[in-house]
């Protein structure tokens, strides 16, 4: 059985497999280069979400959003970041990985977590609209599949949280679509 630990210490699922292998402090460590992917992101005018693949306390692949720079629906952060690793360790099955994300993971990203076999995950702030591990979804835990992701969340969520919100308030400011398109009302004749 998988097992849940949020950020303020509290155990959900089998408390009797053990503590979680990495610290607090790794998990804070390593989600500020998550952090930083996302920063990146945001500068390339992408929505500010970053990722990283940790094994044997190594990042093994790194990733942040790119889907309007790429043309790609599927240049998520996770998804990029789990495509390094995977060619980096020579393997689609990423066994002793934790990956770090700064955002939720939505449907299509946990479903890889679960496909990449991915030990376990660690993601900041919850996606109140299209979480797919614990808000809206639960895939990484559903027994129904052949395999679940540990999850930890709650991780410097602050500061992922603030990363969105500026991002999106500023979209609306210049009146820019997610592709950083001028939106164009069709009833304003001007």
């Amino acid at each position: 059985m998988a097992m849940s630990k949020s950020a303020n210490g509290e155990t959900y699922g089998d408390a009797t497999t053990g503590l979680l292998r990495d610290s607090d402090a790794n998990d804070e460590f390593f989600m500020g280069f998550a952090l930083n992917e996302a920063r990146l992101a945001r500068d390339e005018g992408e929505v500010p979400i970053g990722a990283v693949v940790v094994i044997e306390n190594k990042i093994t692949g790194s990733g942040r959003n790119h889907p309007i720079g790429s043309n790609d629906p599927t240049a998520h952060a996770e998804i990029l970041a789990l495509r390094e690793a995977a060619r980096r360790v020579g393997n689609y099955r990423l066994t002793e990985a934790t990956l770090y994300v700064t955002i939720e993971p939505c449907a299509m990203c946990a479903g890889a977590l679960v496909n990449a076999r991915v030990k376990r995950l660690v993601y900041g702030a919850a996606d109140l609209r299209a979480g797919g591990v614990s808000t809206v979804f639960q895939i990484c835990a559903n027994s129904s599949l052949n395999h679940q992701v540990e999850v930890t969340s709650g991780v410097r969520a602050e500061e992922g949280r603030r990363l969105m919100q500026t991002f999106f308030r500023q979209r609306r400011k210049t009146g820019a679509d997610a592709d950083g398109e001028k939106i164009i009302n069709p009833e304003d004749n001007s």
